[in-house]
């Protein structure tokens, strides 16, 4: 399901859907900010926010759709993952949260990144699961990465077009195949009947009429014609952890062991291959990015009245 958290912020008449864990701010703890991946929603890390209570015990976290997704909404038609991560900052401002850490899943990972450029004294480290720091380029396909753009062309210049003359599309409905896309990159073989379900549903409620027409098709064109990052890695400061798993069919393991190496001006910059993790990496590989959250704050920072004690 969306977020039920909505926070109007000035950036493009943004609305923003996020959810909180425990329902409130705790300053006394360090927070992470949780971003999801293409196409899914905050029940992305639904099992984190609501039943590990361990994680939600050391840390406060905060997951926030991106523009294109869930309750999420914006007045502009067009918009970059640069205005999504300005627009998690934003976030943070309404809430009152000084300093986090921030994780994301796929394109939540280059959003994370991007938060951690924009202000680099206010991320605390950054944990990048199933993703490429580089744009959907022929270099990354020669590697084993997939194209999107044979697939998705159909869907943005046709199916998902408006109607003649412009004309709006209330009957408007998320194609079949998008959905079992989603599903089967995102989850591979921790795919269940249920998950399926559930993902179904969601998308046909998030992506209906014409402004789920209009979301889902300006999310998709953000997606493949996005900017790399690769020339400005080298400005984050905060630590980075990328956990990638060896049979993600979206970005080859290749991805991240070359991309890695060029974070050098981070504090640490380190690289887990997780056996069989797929492209959702919180469904496969759950206890290690609760443990991967958990050491990173830690070890880099804790949150005590509002006060930041970097070790």
């Amino acid at each position: 399901m969306a977020a039920k958290g909505v926070i109007e912020l000035p950036h493009i008449g943004i609305r923003a859907g996020y959810e909180l864990s425990n329902g409130s701010y705790d300053s006394s703890k360090p927070t992470c900010v949780l971003v999801n991946s293409m196409c899914t929603t905050v029940s992305l890390y639904r099992d984190q926010l609501s039943h590990d209570k361990r994680l939600t015990g050391a840390v406060n976290l905060l997951a926030i759709e991106p523009l294109g997704h869930g309750a999420t909404t914006c007045v502009a038609e067009h918009f970059t993952y640069w205005d999504t991560a300005i627009m998690a900052l934003q976030v943070l401002d309404a809430l009152g949260i000084q300093k986090c850490f921030a994780l994301g899943t796929s394109q939540g990972g280059w959003i994370v990144a991007r938060m951690a450029l924009l202000e680099p004294g206010r991320i605390q480290g950054i944990l990048i699961l199933g993703s490429s720091m580089d744009a959907e380029t022929a270099q990354t396909r020669e590697i084993g990465c997939w194209d999107p753009a044979p697939f998705v062309r159909p869907f943005i210049e046709e199916r998902w077009a408006a109607g003649a003359g412009g004309a709006p599309t209330p009957d408007f409905m998320v194609d079949d195949e998008w959905i079992a896309s989603i599903a089967q990159l995102g989850f591979g073989k921790a795919a269940t009947p249920e998950n399926t379900e559930f993902w179904t549903k969601t998308l046909r409620e998030v992506y209906k009429g014409d402004e789920g027409r209009r979301k889902l098709r300006m999310a998709t064109i953000a997606l493949v014609e996005r900017d790399g990052l690769l020339f400005r890695l080298p400005y984050v400061k905060c630590p980075v952890h990328w956990l990638h798993g060896t049979e993600d069919p979206v970005y080859s393991p290749e991805i991240p062991k070359k991309q890695i190496k060029l974070f050098t001006g981070s504090k640490e910059a380190k690289l887990d291959l997780l056996e069989g993790g797929a492209h959702f990496l919180n469904a496969t590989h759950p206890k290690e990015m609760v443990e991967a959250i958990l050491q990173m704050a830690s070890k880099y920072g804790q949150y005590v009245n509002g006060n930041t004690h970097d070790s």
